[in-house]
């Protein structure tokens, strides 16, 4: 190869690379290992990890939850599992079939009349969003509350830099951890952003909000972090709200330290042409025969970049399947049952923390499986106190906000049980 390209050494085929950051000696890299021992070595690093033997109050975006031994029983069926985007409808009917049930199911769940099956996450699904809200009502202004996860709100930002949109923030109330400041809502605004529970765990009063937003002229945008909260909580469609973004990892997606995740996006029907992502839809034959094609594709691989209405975005196949299978093995049923034992165990759990000498709960707004907590000292004191104790009780908020340094965010779903509860509430004594 280098006789054919006219040099006559690999040395001088890397000769662009500055000599000084070129490897001087050979890769650390161990001799060839047999099939047994190298998944003896991958076992035996992974035995390091002990944060899955440790009880754990962690939420904030990604949650534990008990997923049926079926949905990977499933994913991992070959058909499935090494599936692409189906570009080609004839021959990607089952997996076109299973983003229509995912749409279908998003669709029921956020009380919406259309929703999409293609957001890498819930982040950047409300960046989409920012945009979408910006098309609809041909304004450059939206406004979001600092009880939008701060990471999501970071994500945004950074999704959105380059153009014309001016993101307005929005304070929170102090006293009841939802609500806030709307004094930015004005006839120049083109949505307002709310999650609900927010980042605090706290209920938002949807209905109130969309009135206010409507009033200008503004869409509401609900962005749901904690999906398995539309098993027992109010749909946002239902609340008026415009679009419906979120994270569907609580639908039987293991945390995975971080990902991947699935997003969703819902929203009217009569906004579904400014609607970003893949859209699937059900079609007939001239016999009448059904089924699934891609349609209304305003993708960047579909019309030229500057018309399409997302740039970003997948399908998260996979992921999504896997979501489809726990919200249809669960049936209605079971999600209204595991959403009420979220809000159960948290509701023990808050009463146990407040009655304990020094600790309060800051916000009066109701809360479904996260709460804040403040304690007698900094709670990364507090926390760190309780890991030492074998413990993962939660996230400190002073690392998105400042004067903050006494409290804490704590999550308690159907996975932690009463005595984890318990060990938690004691170790904080």
């Amino acid at each position: 190869m280098l006789r054919e390209i006219g040099l006559d050494s690999s040395e001088e085929l890397f000769r662009s690379i500055p000599e000084d950051i070129r490897l001087k000696r050979q890769l650390d890299v161990s001799l060839p290992l047999a099939e047994s021992e190298v998944i003896a070595s991958f076992e035996a690093m992974a035995a390091s990890n002990t944060a899955s033997q440790k009880p754990s109050f962690l939420g904030a975006g990604v949650y534990s939850h008990f997923s049926p031994t079926i949905v990977d029983h499933l994913i991992q069926r070959s058909e499935f599992f090494t599936s692409y985007t189906p570009y080609q409808p004839e021959i990607s009917q089952g997996t076109l079939q299973y983003i229509f049930e995912f749409q279908t199911l998003v669709a029921q769940l956020t009380a919406m009349e259309v929703a999409n099956a293609s957001m890498y996450d819930g982040s950047t699904a409300m960046a989409e969003a920012y945009l979408m809200a910006q098309r609809v009502t041909r304004r450059d202004k939206v406004v979001v509350f600092d009880s939008v996860h701060p990471e999501y709100r970071e994500v945004a930002r950074t999704y959105t830099q380059h153009g014309d949109l001016e993101i307005v923030t929005a304070a929170f109330d102090p006293t009841a951890g939802s609500g806030g400041d709307l004094s930015a809502l004005d006839d120049k605004t083109a949505a307002l952003i709310v999650q609900s529970p927010n980042f605090f765990g706290c209920v938002e009063d949807l209905a109130s909000l969309a009135a206010k937003a409507h009033e200008v002229g503004a869409l509401l945008i609900v962005v749901v972090t904690e999906a398995i909260s539309l098993g027992l909580l109010k749909a946002p469609g239902t609340c008026d709200a415009d679009i419906v973004v979120g994270e569907g990892q609580s639908w039987g997606v293991p945390a995975s330290f971080g990902g991947p995740h699935v997003g969703f996006f819902a929203t009217r029907e009569k906004f579904v042409r400014q609607m970003p992502g893949r859209l699937c839809g059900v079609a007939y034959d001239k016999n009448g025969n059904r089924g699934f094609t891609l349609t209304l594709s305003t993708r960047e691989q579909h019309i030229r970049r500057e018309k399409a209405t997302s740039n970003i975005c997948t399908n998260q196949g996979l992921i999504a399947l896997a979501a489809t299978i726990y919200m249809e093995a669960m049936g209605k049923a079971g999600l209204q049952e595991v959403a009420e034992q979220n809000a159960q165990k948290a509701a023990y759990a808050k009463k146990a923390i407040a009655a304990i000498e020094g600790y309060s709960i800051p916000f009066s707004s109701p809360t479904f499986n996260e709460f804040v907590v403040r304690g007698p000292r900094p709670a990364n004191e507090i926390l760190e106190a309780v890991r030492q104790k074998g413990i993962i009780g939660g996230l400190a908020l002073s690392k998105y906000y400042a004067g903050r340094d006494n409290e804490f965010l704590v999550c308690v779903t159907e996975t932690s049980s009463k005595a984890n509860i318990d060990k938690l509430v004691e170790a904080l004594l």
